[in-house]
């Protein structure tokens, strides 16, 4: 539900939903916020508990259902709250973005990366160029009015 309501919410042109670990990646989103690093205002953040426990379905469901892009971060390799969570999120969003020019998704509108809590000024940077990115590709060609395939 929660991947419906961050792609409907009305507000910028350019969607971009981010997946972000509770642990390291949401700490250091919060990070930039709390120093106030300039950041885009197009990205819709979902807080999951680790990116080792979440579906690539979502991020496929939410460029489907009208998401311009998506991003998905988490802690470092080896650094896992979960010890391994992040190798098996790797492994699955890796075998993701190869299969979306299938769905007809440009892959360049997914990008996952790797942010601690204390990184606020790294976060501020990739969510900067990840949506400059989308910004480039305009919106998702592939879904049409109804958030499905046109």
């Amino acid at each position: 539900m929660a991947v419906e309501n961050a792609v409907a919410e009305s507000g910028p042109t350019i969607r971009i939903v981010g997946f972000l670990c509770n642990w390291c990646s949401y700490g250091g989103a919060d990070t930039a916020g709390v120093c106030r690093f300039k950041q885009p205002t197009d990205l819709r953040i979902i807080r999951i508990p680790c990116t080792g426990r979440m579906d690539p379905l979502f991020a496929a469901k939410a460029l489907i259902t009208g998401a311009d892009g998506v991003l998905v971060s988490g802690c470092h390799p080896r650094d896992c709250h979960y010890a391994v969570g992040n190798f098996y999120a790797r492994r699955r969003l890796e075998v993701l973005k190869h299969f979306l020019p299938f769905m007809g998704i440009d892959e360049r509108r997914f990008h996952y990366t790797w942010v601690s809590a204390s990184e606020g000024q790294r976060w501020q940077e990739v969510v900067t160029r990840f949506s400059e990115q989308i910004h480039g590709l305009g919106p998702n060609p592939g879904v049409g009015s109804h958030g499905l395939k046109a």
